[in-house]
């Protein structure tokens, strides 16, 4: 059994590699892709019956990681300047606005479905109102780079911003004045953080002459962020903010504090090291995507139950998207259709305590708003050329 195993995964990730070097001719995100041949596996293994073994608790793990190396990948990208400065404030606006919009709102239209407290309803519809940077930033290679750019600001801080307000709600039993000073100083804390780690992880980088380097220094972030996560910090603002300094050295060497960090010796290293992360983040995201699309219950996206409720949550997100892009004075098109939900939907998802779950907000639901804002996104990035 282990042999067929590793042959289905060997084959599927050469199938999405495929993809992956071809989106740019076909327009269609490899996530599409992924999610269907995880799917499609899933059918091939039940007609032919073949036991494999329960998978199901190795997603929450592997949506952890992939979150970790996709949020990097995209910052490592990203070119922080003052003419950039217009751009960092829309998008952080822009993401801010929207999620604290579309809670409020969810969290009313979820009051007709029974009587829930606000805290347990402002809990379950977090997931709904993030965009998934997970899938928008693969998505979006093809665009022009300033919209590029936006989508990966955007989605990182709409990521950031909606697990800061879901831990603030599913961690304080109570919210009072006093629980807001606890959250600020948490975020005081982690930037703190964020940058002596971003120091010593980039003195290690620079340090280490091994020809094992850039694997630790990557298990190192990962081991960060979950000490982070254990002690309810945002750690995402350490991934955005290692990523920042490692991929805008050039800019840092303007500034003449930076000299004694000898940043023309880590340039180097930051290369290769961008380089390592690009391809594990290929491995993660690939592994996470098949393994959600077979998981994926053919019941569970055809669900009459639920699914006008999905539909009504996708009108709503993409009206008020075209409202936070014209108040932005952003381009509507296609950026308007980047609104995809997906990695950070499931993993707030399971956050959920049972205590705190609402029956309405089922897997069935949110199976459906994924599958349908992803191929909402997949159609509008297909017929656009930039």
């Amino acid at each position: 059994m282990s042999e067929t195993i590793i042959l289905i995964i060997c084959f599927l990730l050469l199938v999405s590699y495929l993809f992956e070097i071809t989106s740019s001719k076909t327009r269609v995100p490899s996530v599409v892709i992924l999610l269907f041949l995880g799917w499609a596996t899933k059918q091939f293994i039940t007609f032919f019956n073949i036991n494999i073994p329960e998978l199901s608790p190795i997603l929450p793990v592997l949506g952890t990681i992939g979150l970790i190396l996709i949020v990097l990948e995209g910052a490592l990208e990203l070119e922080i300047n003052k003419d950039k400065l217009e751009l960092i404030i829309k998008s952080f606006l822009g993401a801010l606005l929207t999620i604290l919009v579309l809670v409020f709102l969810f969290a009313y239209l979820l009051s007709f479905f029974g009587d829930f407290s606000l805290k347990d309803r402002l809990i379950n519809v977090i997931p709904f109102c993030l965009i998934s940077s997970a899938i928008a930033i693969p998505s979006v290679k093809n665009l022009s780079p300033n919209k590029r750019e936006f989508v990966i600001y955007e989605s990182s801080f709409s990521d950031i911003l909606g697990v800061l307000i879901f831990y603030f709600l599913a961690f304080n039993e109570i919210i009072y004045i006093l629980s807001f000073g606890s959250f600020i100083l948490k975020i005081i804390i982690m930037i703190i953080f964020s940058f002596i780690a971003t120091f010593f992880l980039s003195f290690l980088l620079r340090k280490i002459d091994h020809h094992i380097k850039y694997i630790p220094i990557i298990l190192l972030v990962i081991l960060f962020y979950a000490i982070s996560k254990i002690y309810y910090l945002p750690g995402l603002i350490f991934i955005l903010i290692l990523g920042l300094f490692l991929g805008n050295l050039e800019v840092l060497k303007e500034i003449k504090w930076f000299e004694r960090f000898k940043l023309d010796e880590l340039e180097h290293e930051v290369k290769k090291f961008k380089e390592l992360t690009y391809e594990a983040t290929f491995l993660i995201r690939s592994l996470f995507f098949l393994l959600f699309g077979f998981l994926i219950e053919t019941s569970k996206v055809l669900d009459f139950e639920t699914i006008s409720i999905a539909l009504v949550i996708i009108f709503l997100i993409f009206f008020f998207r075209a409202l936070q892009l014209k108040l932005s004075k952003v381009p509507l098109i296609p950026l308007l259709f980047v609104a995809p939900r997906g990695l950070i939907t499931i993993l707030l998802f399971l956050y959920i305590q049972p205590s705190q779950r609402i029956p309405i907000v089922s897997e069935s639901l949110i199976t459906q708003v994924i599958v349908l804002s992803t191929l909402i996104m997949m159609f509008a990035l297909m017929q656009k050329k930039s």
